[in-house]
């Protein structure tokens, strides 16, 4: 069933006092956040790769506190051992039964803090609740629930004792992006505000987990023309074809851009999805997923001078919007 213009208005309302909400805790930064708002309706996960201070942890606690939902905050270094997120099964004495205790991936928001510092096998833990939403230890599966999101960060300045990401890991991130530092205006307005130390506990909820869950379900109703989905195809194929990539953009992150580009539509009020929808989330849902040829990028060419050049190589198509 196709989302109806009615419900695209509401969609967009909603979206946008979603947003306003948490702006009140992370401000000047509306753009992020809808970016990671739209991630989370589309069920995917958000690599943030920033500089220590830009308020990664206030964006996932004020989100956890806009959706009523809870939030975490794992500490990557190299002595965490997978069972710290996931959680252990633990033997009963007196009932003589074993029980899960659950790990700290099992909130509604999941703050990755510095995940490269942890070893590629405590990495590996997130792997499977990231793809398919639930944990699976000593052979039983636990479901991690709606909503569900991954917020992981790295610096990209101190890289020492650091574990590169690998492809497959970065594949499962919907989008990357970063906070960035605020304006000066918006800088000199937090500065007067300093006393408040947690700025998202005063925050009021917006809307429950379970609706969501049910925007989430909306937005996949969101009609996509076939001309559309062909022009990401055709994006997609562009990528593997550059001369300058060794990997291109997978199947999945294809899936990902028709997943986020619905909500990213119902985010602006229509029940259909336009080329410039895509465009306009090419950068964020893509560039993290190419591979560089060595060569390539030694003469200086980016992910980012890429993906720019496949969107203005690649025809976009006249869609007509759903009838």
């Amino acid at each position: 069933m196709t989302m109806t213009p009615e419900q695209a208005a509401w969609f967009q309302g909603t979206f946008t006092r979603l947003v306003d909400n948490v702006d009140r805790a992370l401000q000047g930064k509306r753009d992020v956040i809808g970016l990671v708002l739209a991630s989370m309706l589309a069920e995917g996960h958000v690599l943030l790769e920033d500089a220590p201070g830009t308020g990664k942890t206030s964006l996932a606690k004020a989100l956890a506190a806009t959706v009523q939902g809870s939030s975490a905050r794992i500490q990557f270094t190299p002595d965490l051992l997978p069972s710290d997120v996931t959680g252990v099964t633990i033997y009963d004495q007196n009932t003589h039964t074993f029980e899960f205790h659950r790990g700290p991936v099992f909130a509604s928001i999941v703050l990755a803090d510095e995940i490269n510092r942890a070893s590629p096998k405590t990495q590996s833990a997130l792997l499977e609740v990231m793809e398919e939403s639930r944990v699976t230890v000593d052979g039983v599966a636990h479901e991690a629930g709606r909503p569900f999101l991954v917020i992981a960060t790295q610096n990209p300045i101190e890289q020492a004792g650091t574990y590169k990401l690998p492809e497959a890991q970065l594949d499962r991130f919907l989008i990357k992006t970063s906070i960035g530092y605020p304006s000066l205006e918006i800088t000199a307005t937090i500065l007067a505000g300093a006393a408040d130390r947690n700025p998202s506990a005063g925050l009021s909820a917006v809307i429950t987990t379970s609706a969501v869950a049910d925007m989430a379900d909306l937005a996949a109703a969101v009609h996509v023309e076939p001309a559309v989905l062909r022009y990401i195809a055709e994006l997609v194929e562009a990528t593997r074809a550059d001369s300058a990539i060794r990997l291109g953009v997978s199947v999945r992150g294809a899936l990902a851009m028709v997943r986020i580009a619905k909500v990213w539509a119902a985010a602006h009020g229509r029940h259909y999805v336009l080329p410039d929808d895509v465009k306009a989330l090419v950068r964020p849902v893509w560039m993290h997923r190419l591979l560089l040829d060595p060569e390539a990028e030694f003469a200086g060419t980016t992910a980012e001078t890429v993906v720019a050049r496949v969107v203005e190589q690649v025809p976009a198509p006249q869609a007509r919007a759903a009838a």
